[in-house]
């Protein structure tokens, strides 16, 4: 259970590490800043194509060190962010400010995809992705509110 939840944690940082060393550097926007028909933005401006490179490559890397193939650490990366952006569309038609933190809805959608998607690969059985994707949330949870400590 230690792989997937690293993978989850390299797929989720990566990204982060990078935009905050890079900057708006190289962070052309995933949905090219066009907007829904709601008149809010598909994803948002922090859903790059940077992050989702660096998410893919960080994972391939670190699965591959971990002894998974780097195909399957990309696949990981990608169907994380995949779930990540999935939550950001969410939030823009619930009309969440950008940046703004909804537990749950943060965490369970770029965790449980790839979990799901990639059970048998990584022999998870449900009651591990549930292991997983409860350690993966709580700990972004904490994290996340240690940083937003003043």
């Amino acid at each position: 259970m230690l792989l997937p939840l690293g993978l989850l944690v390299t797929s989720n940082t990566v990204p982060w590490l990078l935009g905050h060393a890079l900057g708006a550097r190289g962070a052309a926007p995933l949905d090219f800043g066009r907007r829904w028909r709601d008149g809010e933005r598909l994803f948002g401006a922090h859903k790059t194509w940077r992050g989702l490179a660096s998410a893919m490559a960080g994972t391939a890397l670190v699965g591959w060190l971990a002894g998974v193939t780097p195909g399957l650490g990309a696949a990981f990366g990608a169907l994380a962010m995949a779930g990540d952006l999935l939550s950001s569309f969410v939030k823009r038609r619930l009309r969440f400010r950008p940046g703004q933190d909804v537990p749950g809805l943060d965490q369970l959608p770029e965790c449980l995809l790839p979990l799901a998607a990639l059970a048998r690969p990584l022999a998870l059985d449900a009651a591990a992705i549930a292991i997983v994707a409860t350690a993966f949330t709580l700990g972004h949870l904490a994290i996340t509110r240690l940083r937003r400590r003043p």
